[in-house]
C-alpha cells in the first residue's frame, strides 16, 4: 500500500479509504489511486480490509457441481451482485461433499445471504438457516415464510412443449420423469395438465439428472414395437434428452424422423449447431437478478419486492422435432 502511495503521490490513509470504498476522496482521486495500484499490480487484501467492517458485502452461493444450468445461474448472480458492490463466496456441492457441508463454508466465510441453488435440503433446516441470515431458494419452491424463492414457471413450460409437440401431429408423447429432483413436481404437473387437456393418453417413464439416465431410458423406449413407440418424448432436462437422443441414434432410430426428442434448460450444448435441441429455456440472467434483488432487499431495506419471483419459460424450437412419421 505505500508502493500505491507513493506512486500515487498521496498519503497512506487516502489509498485505504480507496480500497475500503469509503467516503473521504474525490472521484478523480479513486481513479488515480487505482491507476497507480493497477500499474505496479497491487491486489489489497480484500479478506482483511473485511475484519473492521460490520458489513462484508459477501453473497454466498450454494450450488451443484456437475449441474451445467446451475453454472449459468451462477453466472448471471455474478453480474448483478457486481452491479451492486456485492461479492459472491461460491461453495459446491459434489458426490464426496454434502449440501450441509457447502452451507457450512459460506457460513463460515461470513457472508451476509446465501442463494441456494436447486437445493435438496430439508425444510427445516432451509428454515434453520433463513432465522440466520436472508436466504433466496433458486429453482425449488418452497412453502417456509422466511425464504424467498425465485423460479420459472416450469408447469407452464412442460405445457407449452407439449402443446407442440401435439401440434405436430403427436398423440404418444412419454414424458422422463425427474423423479424427486427439484423441478420435477411442476413439470410433471405441467405434462399432465397439457396431455389430459388434449385427452391423450400419459405415459412416463423413469428419467433423471444425466445423459446416462436419458442412455437408459432408451432401452425402455426400445422395448415397445414401433407401433406402440412414444414417437416423442419430453425429457426432465437437457442432459437427459441429449443422453436419451444418442442412444436411440446409436440403437438406430432416427430423430426426429421416428422420435422427437426434447428436453428443458437450454443449457449451451442445446444450442449447438450440430445438435439443435427443442428445449423449454430458463432465463439464467433473470433468475440471479432477481435472487440479487431478494437479498439486497432484505439486506439493506428490510423487505424483499416479494416473496416469489416467477420468470417465464420460453420455448426454443430447433431440429429434433418434427412430424410423426406416416
Amino acid at each position: 500500500m505505500e508502493d500505491v502511495a507513493a506512486r500515487a503521490g498521496v498519503s497512506r490513509a487516502l489509498v485505504s479509504i480507496v480500497f475500503r470504498q469509503v467516503p473521504g476522496a474525490s472521484e478523480s482521486t479513486r481513479r488515480h489511486v487505482l491507476a497507480a495500484a493497477a500499474e505496479l499490480g497491487y491486489q489489497p487484501d480484500r479478506r482483511a480490509s473485511r475484519l473492521g467492517r460490520s458489513r462484508t458485502r459477501m453473497l454466498g452461493v450454494v450450488f451443484g457441481l456437475g449441474h451445467d444450468f446451475h453454472a449459468e445461474v451462477v453466472d448471471g448472480i455474478y453480474a448483478a451482485a457486481g452491479d451492486h458492490g456485492y461479492e459472491v463466496v461460491l461453495s459446491g456441492v459434489s458426490p464426496r461433499r454434502t449440501e450441509s457441508d457447502a452451507v457450512r463454508a459460506v457460513l463460515a466465510e461470513r457472508c451476509e445471504a446465501v442463494v441456494l441453488i436447486g437445493t435438496q435440503l430439508a425444510s427445516r433446516d432451509i428454515a434453520e438457516l433463513a432465522g440466520r441470515l436472508p436466504t433466496v431458494s433458486v429453482l425449488r419452491q418452497l412453502r417456509v415464510p422466511s425464504v424467498d424463492v425465485v423460479r420459472t414457471d416450469e408447469a407452464a413450460g412442460l405445457e407449452e412443449l407439449v402443446d407442440h409437440l401435439h401440434g405436430l401431429g403427436h398423440e404418444r408423447i412419454v414424458h422422463l420423469d425427474g423423479g424427486n429432483a427439484p423441478g420435477a413436481a411442476p413439470r410433471r404437473r405441467g405434462y399432465l395438465t397439457a396431455m389430459n387437456r388434449w385427452g391423450l393418453e400419459p405415459a412416463s417413464l423413469v428419467g433423471g439428472l444425466t445423459e446416462e439416465s436419458g442412455a437408459k431410458a432408451a432401452d425402455q423406449i426400445l422395448a415397445h414395437t414401433a407401433a406402440h413407440r412414444p414417437t416423442a418424448v419430453a425429457a426432465f432436462n437437457d442432459r437427459c434428452a441429449l443422453g436419451l437422443m444418442h442412444a436411440l441414434i446409436r440403437r438406430g432410430l432416427h430423430v426426429p424422423e421416428e422420435v422427437s426428442v426434447a428436453g428443458f434448460d437450454d443449457i449451451a450444448a442445446a444450442g449447438y449447431a450440430h445438435v439443435g435441441l427443442t428445449t423449454v429455456r430458463q432465463d439464467p440472467d433473470r433468475l440471479g437478478q432477481l435472487a440479487v434483488d431478494r437479498l439486497r432487499h432484505r439486506l439493506e431495506g428490510g423487505t424483499a419486492p416479494s416473496p416469489t419471483g416467477v420468470v417465464p419459460a420460453t420455448l426454443m424450437i430447433r431440429k429434433t422435432t418434427a412430424p410423426p412419421s406416416a
